[in-house]
C-alpha cells in the first residue's frame, strides 16, 4: 500500500439510473422556452416594426439611413427611395435602408 496511490476498493451494486425520461428532457424544453422569449420573439417584434414602418414611408419624411446619413425623401419606388441629402444633391437607397424616421424639422437643427 502506497501512501500517495489510494486504494480501489470494490463497491457494493451497480447504481442504475431510476426515473421519468420525460424528466431527463424537462431541461432542453426549458432551455428552448427560455430561447425563444429571450432571443427569437424580440427579434420578429422588432422585424414586424421595421417593416411596418418602411411600408408607411412618404414623400417629404424626414429619416436617417443604417449607413448614418439624414436626408428628407424626394421620391418613392416600391423598393428603392430618392433622399435628399443636401440642397440639390439626392441620392438614391433602398427602402429597407431606412433606420428611423426623424420628427419633422430635425434637418433644420443640425
Amino acid at each position: 500500500m502506497s501512501f500517495f496511490i489510494p486504494d480501489a476498493l470494490a463497491q457494493g451494486e451497480a447504481v442504475t439510473p431510476s426515473g421519468d425520461p420525460f424528466m431527463a428532457l424537462l431541461p432542453l424544453v426549458l432551455f428552448a422556452v427560455v430561447f425563444y422569449f429571450l432571443l427569437i420573439r424580440p427579434q420578429a417584434k422588432r422585424q414586424k416594426e421595421h417593416r411596418k414602418m418602411v411600408e408607411s414611408l412618404a414623400k417629404g419624411d424626414e429619416i436617417i439611413t443604417l449607413g448614418g446619413m439624414v436626408g428628407r425623401i424626394a421620391d418613392l419606388g416600391e423598393n428603392f427611395a430618392l433622399v435628399e441629402v443636401a440642397e440639390g444633391i439626392k441620392v438614391k437607397i433602398r427602402r429597407t435602408a431606412v433606420e428611423a424616421l426623424l420628427p419633422k424639422g430635425t434637418l433644420q437643427e443640425l
